[in-house]
């Protein structure tokens, strides 16, 4: 199975920002992005298929050009499947009007807004995919947490049959029917590979889902993550930002957006949870934006950015 479709973003829309702000390092296997294409894999029942997205138009009128490719099967049930996921992953019904005038009258955010206007705000595909991401990135680097993580989709998730190169996120009963010493042979910790079992056990029993997170506000969405096994605030401010899409929640604990919020400000000294936490009541309801803006200038001032190869006419 082969098909092509398109899909409009509302704009102003940029694939490359929204795309960098998902995968937040080059060494993400499982949001592919070669500067220009974002492809990965997505499980469709037993099978699995490989999309890969690029963007047409100016962002001020965007339009998506997606590839899919896979077993034979229901182009429609493919279709549905594979359009789902990537408005949810790459934002692309939010609306951001409302953020673009708030931005505009603060003196720090406008000039940031305007730098990288037409990033949308990503989201995991899975709430599951979400939760492992949280738990592999605890106390360590961002860079060994992503390694963890493309070392469990390479070992569990099925590849597609049309490039050995893409992935998909494995699904929670295959991480359950892998067990720990499994998990343990591919670097996860003790710990994490308990904590990820719990994830999984809880996803495929039912006792969390995104229906039930998406009735309830902010606090309470907290609270009913870190019942899990191992999701503290810090794991469940990034679930509930990264995986649900709650853009007023800012990860306060997160010891590297400390740092880059500070050299973003021009602070004297590294934040902690509590002064980050009094600095995002300046920007609400808006503090997740602030998170995801303050990533893509590290990104940029490292360099990532510069060589990309998206289409950035208009406004």
């Amino acid at each position: 199975m082969t098909f092509e479709f398109e899909l409009t973003p509302r704009p102003p829309f940029r694939l490359d920002l929204t795309v960098w702000a998902l995968r937040r390092q080059q060494g993400n296997r499982i949001d592919a992005w070669d500067g220009r294409r974002y492809a990965r894999g997505v499980a469709l029942g037993a099978s699995v298929l490989r999309i890969a997205v690029e963007q047409g138009g100016v962002p001020a009128a965007p339009r998506l050009l997606v590839a899919v490719q896979g077993p034979e099967g229901r182009r429609d049930v493919a279709q549905e499947l594979v359009s789902g996921l990537l408005r949810r992953a790459l934002g692309l019904d939010i609306d951001l009007e409302g953020f673009y005038r708030f931005a505009a009258s603060d003196a720090a955010l406008a000039p940031l807004a305007a730098r990288f206007r037409g990033m949308k705000p990503p989201r995991f595909p899975a709430l599951f995919e979400a939760l492992a991401n949280a738990i592999a990135c605890q106390q360590v680097s961002l860079a060994s947490g992503i390694a963890m993580l493309g070392k469990l989709a390479s070992a569990l998730a099925p590849q597609t049959q049309c490039d050995a190169g893409v992935l998909a996120f494995p699904q929670p009963r295959a991480v359950l029917a892998a067990g720990p010493e499994f998990l343990r042979d591919l670097g996860w910790s003790r710990q994490k590979t308990d904590y990820l079992l719990a994830a999984a056990a809880a996803i495929e029993n039912g006792a969390l889902c995104d229906a039930q997170l998406a009735q309830t506000d902010d606090a309470q969405v907290l609270r009913l993550l870190s019942r899990l096994h191992g999701i503290k605030r810090w794991s469940a401010q990034y679930v509930a930002l990264r995986g649900l899409g709650r853009l007023t929640v800012f990860p306060v604990d997160d010891v590297g957006a400390h740092k880059h919020l500070a050299l973003w400000l021009g602070l004297p000294e590294r934040l902690d949870a509590q002064s980050t936490q009094a600095l995002m009541a300046r920007w609400q309801p808006y503090a997740g934006m602030v998170y995801f803006h303050i990533l893509l200038k590290r990104l940029k001032d490292a360099g990532h950015l510069d060589s990309q190869h998206a289409c950035t006419g208009g406004a």
